[in-house]
Parts: C-alpha cells; sequence; structure tokens
C-alpha cells in the first residue's frame, strides 16, 4: 500500500462510537471510525498513516503524509505523499496531493491539485576559471 519507508502501524485509534470536537494532533500511525469535528492533522512526521474507515466522518481539515480514506471528509485535504481513496471514500472540498490511487466509486467534490515533489537543491558545480589575460586559473 505504501512505499518501502512509510510507517504501515497504526499507533491510536478513534473507536466507531466516539465523536471528537475539537482539533486532533497525530503522530504515527492513526485509524478513525468515529467522528471528528475538527482538523485532523500529523504533527511533523513526514512518514504519517491516517486511515478514515468507510464509517468514519471528519468535518475539518485534514493534513499528514499518507491518508487512506474510505469514510466521508468535509473540508481541505492535503497528503504529502500518498492519497488512496478508497470505493466508500468521500470528499468534500480540495484536495492536495503527491500520489493519487482512486478506487471506482470514490467520488471528490472539489479541486484535484497536484503537488509535485520537492526538487533537491542542486550540488554546487565548481569550473575553472579564466584570468582576464585567458589563461586558465
Amino acid at each position: 500500500m505504501f512505499g518501502r519507508n512509510a510507517k504501515s502501524e497504526i499507533d491510536s485509534l478513534i473507536g466507531i462510537s466516539a465523536r471528537i470536537e475539537g482539533d486532533l494532533v497525530f503522530t504515527g500511525g492513526l485509524r478513525i471510525d468515529g467522528e471528528v469535528h475538527g482538523n485532523v492533522i500529523a504533527g511533523g512526521d513526514a512518514d504519517s498513516v491516517l486511515i478514515v474507515s468507510e464509517h468514519a466522518r471528519i468535518e475539518g481539515e485534514v493534513r499528514c503524509a499518507n491518508l487512506v480514506v474510505n469514510g466521508y471528509i468535509a473540508g481541505t485535504v492535503r497528503s504529502t505523499e500518498l492519497l488512496e481513496l478508497q470505493p466508500k471514500g468521500r470528499i468534500h472540498g480540495d484536495v492536495h496531493y503527491r500520489l493519487l490511487e482512486m478506487h471506482g466509486g470514490a467520488l471528490v467534490t472539489g479541486k484535484l491539485t497536484h503537488e509535485a515533489a520537492p526538487i533537491p537543491a542542486a550540488e554546487p558545480v565548481f569550473h575553472l576559471g579564466v584570468t582576464a589575460e585567458g589563461a586558465s586559473a
């Protein structure tokens, strides 16, 4: 499902009968089966994983590296690595992604924006200069 370097372990679970009012910041892996009325944000973890199950409902912004959606999100979604939209996945809002996998039946009502991978800084190139007289330095 995710690249070799991505964390695929779930550290926390929001159960199907849970309802959270307010923002949620997590690290590592999180699975949501219940409802969150607030933003869901991965705190500085480049390998973060968020799974939104088919019973889950999020009303707020979602930001993480790897995201699997089979439930409902109403809000802006930002996935810095892989966004997987499963058949029952529904997003009502703009989506920013680097890699996208969309299964048949998934639905996005909003704008899809591809975010290119950051380009690594170029290594400095050293050239032998030429002096004013035309001789090599």
